[in-house]
């Protein structure tokens, strides 16, 4: 039997991580600045970490949601603390695409509509529903075609309300900041004009913060630099370092009751014990004050590179608009300085490090960077 051939890679095999860097089959070591898609949140095979799934797994892996599993409980408590949303409930799932799949669901089920509001450049995942509200029709079969769904272009006010005030839209789904569209962030005053809008028509309002949460952004949440109040809020990547694990957060308007959400593994106890790992740590390094700090940091030297054309983002989450294409500028920073980097579309490399990336490592970057876009 052969893989099912949907991916390109790269002719690499990670076999080792630490920190900021990983190490591949021959000995090379890369400083990653991807985080395999933000998913690398506290850093690479972190100890505490490491402890954590170990012990658990010793205790016990898994068991079904039919019986009490403390370790939830003692999730939600910390993530409300942190992120300073205590006052809402979490439903724990397996990944981003589930995690918004139920935020839709749930919408549905308390509007009693039908229709999604998503934006032009989005992501939100490739099942069903997230697929139908991403921007791409290039991932989206006829089975998925048939969700009702309106892609409006971004920060049209006025489109969105004509949209919204017929009636039959259940919710208007978001991100913090769009990663793959490119580091596309939302001003202060479209969002606060979207709740408002959502409010009226009594709409919900999703914000899909699964690749721009958990503390990449400065603030637990990107939302939360506009103290606007979602619905629901969608999560997953940082949130267990690697370990497969996604939540949303909802709000204490909705009403759960038995059997409306759910899932096999979401919430399972290696994925409690990688999600507490992760917000222990976060707390104990004062890892969101780190990435709003090196994010400055690495802004500012980037301002400083000529032949960049545009750069955008927030902590840890950033893209760089290079005036010549970026794949050979990025392949040139992979294979001859050992650089991990993403890219969202032509021009536009985009850096997802972990938290715990330091000035050092930016200070390397740099000078690659310098050098590839010279000779690009």
């Amino acid at each position: 039997m052969e893989l099912f051939d949907v991916y390109s890679l790269f002719d690499i095999t990670p076999i080792k991580g630490q920190d900021c860097y990983v190490w591949d089959d021959k000995g090379n070591k890369y400083l990653d600045l991807y985080g395999g898609h933000a998913v690398i949140s506290i850093g690479h095979s972190h100890p505490h970490y490491i402890d954590r799934l170990t012990s658990q797994v010793n205790k016990i892996g898994f068991y079904s949601n039919s019986v009490q599993n403390p370790m939830q409980v003692e999730l939600a408590h910390k993530l409300g603390e942190i992120s300073g949303m205590s006052d809402y409930q979490l439903f724990l799932c397996n990944s981003g695409a589930e995690a918004n799949e139920n935020a839709l669901k749930l919408a549905s089920f308390h509007t009693g509509r039908k229709k999604i509001v998503a934006f032009e450049k989005g992501f939100h995942g490739r099942t069903s529903g997230a697929v139908a509200i991403t921007d791409n029709k290039k991932i989206i079969s006829p089975f998925n075609a048939h969700h009702q769904v309106e892609i409006l272009p971004w920060e049209n006010i006025e489109l969105i309300e004509q949209c919204l005030s017929h009636k039959d839209v259940a919710a208007v789904i978001i991100e913090g900041i769009q990663g793959i569209g490119g580091i596309h962030i939302p001003s202060t005053e479209f969002l606060k004009e979207l709740e408002i809008l959502c409010k009226k028509y009594e709409t919900l309002l999703i914000l899909d913060e699964i690749q721009s949460g958990y503390g990449r952004t400065g603030e637990f949440f990107a939302f939360q630099q506009t103290n606007i109040q979602p619905d629901l809020v969608t999560m997953a990547k940082g949130m267990g370092n690697g370990f497969p694990i996604g939540g949303v957060l909802i709000s204490p308007k909705i009403k759960a009751c038995k059997g409306l959400l759910g899932t096999t593994f979401g919430g399972n106890y290696l994925a409690c014990a990688a999600g507490l790992a992760v917000l222990e740590i976060m707390k104990s390094e004062n890892l969101i004050d780190n990435a709003k700090k090196q994010g400055k940091y690495l802004l500012n030297k980037l301002a400083k590179i000529t032949d960049i054309e545009s750069i955008r983002g927030r902590g840890l989450m950033i893209g760089v608009d290079t005036k010549k294409k970026i794949s050979p500028i990025r392949k040139d920073l992979l294979l001859k300085n050992y650089i991990f980097t993403g890219v969202s579309g032509t021009y536009t490399m985009r850096l997802l490090p972990p938290m715990s990336l330091n000035e050092g490592h930016i200070d390397y970057f740099i000078s690659s960077l310098e050098a590839s876009v010279d000779s690009g």
